[in-house]
């Protein structure tokens, strides 16, 4: 007898797979296959799932180990989930913005890291490490929120800027572009989530402190573009790695504030 095809899984499931596969080193659940279109909407969502995980390494170091110790394992579990793929894009970038307008996409293409490269990735560290050592026991919420505002800022870029490259390996976010308010979707839902869990969970006022984020979500994305003259992939990149960065700041700043 013959076996009646099995049905497909929705557009937005294999987006969700392919985004799985395409921002994280994370092996894809069984029974998924990933499809590389509309994935950049469901980054945000990666993004909760590598913060999230990052969360769960503070808590589980909290109180037992030396607070420099916790901040670096957390950091290198977050680098190492992601592959590393946007701090590259940063490093990339940075290299591309010191060599000029004219060198800058040759400058960017470069295998070879640049000074200019070596110091972005070690001022993102450290703004980090500063962040994570003022939060304290306030990290794990900032880590979740701080890695969804990181994965929103290429949506912003994506949306206000032309792509730089013709055959750049980023393009495909652009040639399925459907505008920021379809793709925005999911990225509201889970902001809208995380807000309710704050409040669901007394968070203190992270309830509104996690929207902070949004402050460097956009001005990132603006200023690398208008410097750039549009946005890359490895702009991209360097939109998630310094609104992360900065939000974390943010939040610590917010919470040194008011206690």
């Amino acid at each position: 007898m013959a076996r009646s095809p099995q049905p497909s899984a929705p557009s937005w499931l294999a987006d969700l797979a392919g985004a799985w596969v395409f921002y994280s080193v994370l092996p894809l659940p069984p029974g998924l296959r990933p499809r590389f279109e509309r994935i950049a909407r469901f980054a945000p969502w990666i993004g909760l799932l590598i913060g999230g995980l990052e969360a769960l390494l503070w808590a589980a170091g909290e109180g037992r180990l030396p607070r420099l110790a916790q901040v670096a394992l957390v950091l290198a579990l977050g680098i190492w989930i992601s592959g590393g793929l946007h701090l590259d894009g940063a490093m990339d970038t940075a290299d591309g913005l010191a060599a000029g307008r004219e060198r800058c996409l040759e400058a960017m293409d470069d295998s070879r890291v640049g000074a200019s490269g070596v110091q972005a990735m070690v001022q993102l560290l450290l703004l980090r490490v500063a962040a994570l050592a003022m939060l304290a026991a306030a990290a794990p919420w900032a880590l979740a929120w701080a890695a969804v505002w990181g994965r929103i800022a290429p949506l912003v870029a994506m949306q206000a800027f032309p792509y730089l490259r013709a055959q750049g390996t980023a393009g495909f976010h652009r040639r399925h572009w459907r505008g920021l308010l379809l793709e925005l979707v999911p990225a509201a839902l889970l902001l809208g989530s995380l807000t309710a869990a704050a409040l669901a969970w007394a968070a203190g006022g992270w309830w509104w402190q996690g929207w902070l984020g949004l402050l460097p979500a956009l001005l990132v994305p603006w200023r690398l573009g208008r410097r750039l003259g549009g946005h890359s992939g490895d702009s991209y990149g360097a939109c998630v790695e310094w609104t992360t960065s900065w939000s974390l700041l943010l939040f610590a700043l917010a919470r040194l504030r008011l206690g």
